[in-house]
């Protein structure tokens, strides 16, 4: 089956536009400046194709050499899109050098040299696949098992280009028919890679839209830090890393003093403050490795993957950072002082072990004058038998009231 080369050129054209014209205006309304660049570059070769196959030959060899130029200046901008897309600057230099050097080869070449003008076009578009594929390689550490395709189709986009350049090199190739038979293989190759582009746009953007909520639902608005959600659920990973190499953990649970009457008395926004505050206290008084979240109103808590006597170094650094941090509204000075409650673990420790026995402590240090750190002396043997133990007692204080106001031993 022959196919027309026309046709093949009207295909790539409309289906570059319609590709091109919906990233664009998914770009725009999602406010994603990667897309924009993925729209510009499907509608620059869309340009390129349409007016090569109204042009052709019809205005010598400078015409084509400049269409050719804008379509290799399509593939830089699909290298730029994927670099944008990762957070990192254009990189404008390589965005024009590919077109320059593809006129300069087109000035310097003899005419009638098919194959290594050829050879040197679709060389140029197969460094941009590999470049753009070495981009989408360099995120391996967000989820590879899902992210292979977007490696995987622009280097087989590179490898199917740059394979009949060496097969014709090396059986020197030279003639009109190497040339047609190049054309037609481009042509449907640049189709399948534009379809397959886009699949894997839609992938990687669908990705980062759903890693984002899963961020938002575990971050607490007002502060920036984790909320009760997403702190329970690093703690647990980080639990099981540090169980594997035996190393004991510790929670830190703190509860901001009079923290209604700051609200009463400055106001919620002045309390807001307060909140944001404490909550950059925590973190600049912690290291790297340790986790806080907000997980309460006016509590806070914090995972350290240490021992409970550096846990409690830790707490009364950072009772006293809040309290030397002298808030004054125009209604007077504002109380900073918070009260907290350590308590440590071995190796497995569940973490609901842990805030149990900090939480106990915690309310200690309220009890005992507050602007406290304590540290619990032991904890349960585990949540389930604290809970046991409560359940028997109540269950006992309510089947036989006359023991009820009896001491636990």
């Amino acid at each position: 089956m022959v196919l027309d080369s026309l046709t093949l050129d009207i295909v790539a054209t409309m289906v570059a536009a319609l590709l091109g014209a919906m990233l664009l205006f998914l770009g725009r309304q999602e406010n994603i400046p990667a897309l924009r660049w993925w729209g510009s570059a499907y509608l620059l070769g869309a340009v390129a194709v349409a007016l090569w196959t109204l042009v052709g030959n019809r205005f010598g060899e400078v015409v084509p050499l400049l269409l050719s130029a804008l379509g290799i200046l399509a593939c830089a901008t699909v290298w730029n899109a994927a670099r944008v897309f990762h957070g990192e600057r254009p990189h404008l230099v390589g965005l024009v050098l590919g077109p320059i050097v593809w006129i300069a080869s087109g000035m310097l070449l003899d005419p009638a040299a098919v194959a290594p003008r050829l050879t040197i076009g679709a060389g140029l578009v197969a460094v941009y696949a590999m470049l753009t594929a070495g981009q989408l390689w360099q995120e391996r550490r967000k989820h590879l098992q899902r992210r292979w395709p977007a490696v995987i189709v622009p280097a087989l986009h590179g490898f199917v280009l740059m394979l009949p350049i060496l097969l014709g090199n090396v059986l020197r190739e030279a003639n009109g028919t190497f040339a047609a038979a190049w054309v037609t293989i481009f042509s449907i190759e640049l189709v399948l890679y534009a379809v397959g582009t886009v699949f894997v746009i839609f992938m990687l953007v669908s990705e980062r839209v759903v890693s984002a909520h899963k961020r938002a639902a575990s971050m607490d608005p007002l502060t920036g830090m984790l909320n009760r959600r997403g702190f329970s659920e690093a703690c647990g990973r980080v639990i099981a890393r540090e169980a594997e190499g035996g190393r004991p953990v510790t929670v830190l649970i703190f509860d901001i003093d009079h923290f209604k009457s700051i609200n009463d008395r400055f106001g919620h926004a002045a309390g807001d403050e307060i909140l944001k505050l404490f909550a950059a206290i925590v973190l600049n008084n912690l290291r790297i490795s340790d986790l806080s979240g907000r997980i309460g109103g006016e509590e806070f808590a914090a995972l350290l993957p240490c021992s409970l006597e550096e846990g409690v170094v830790a707490a009364e650094r950072v009772r006293e950072a809040f309290a030397a941090s002298g808030v004054v509204c125009d209604e007077g000075l504002v109380d900073t002082t918070v009260s907290i409650g350590v308590a440590g673990g071995p190796a497995g420790t569940e973490l609901d072990v842990l805030l149990a026995a900090a939480d106990t402590v915690l309310y200690k240090a309220k009890r005992t004058g507050r602007n406290r750190v304590e540290a619990a002396a032991e904890l349960p043997l585990s949540l389930s038998l604290e809970r046991f133990r409560r359940q028997t007692v109540g269950f006992v204080a309510a089947s036989r009231p006359e023991q009820a106001s009896l001491p636990a031993e």
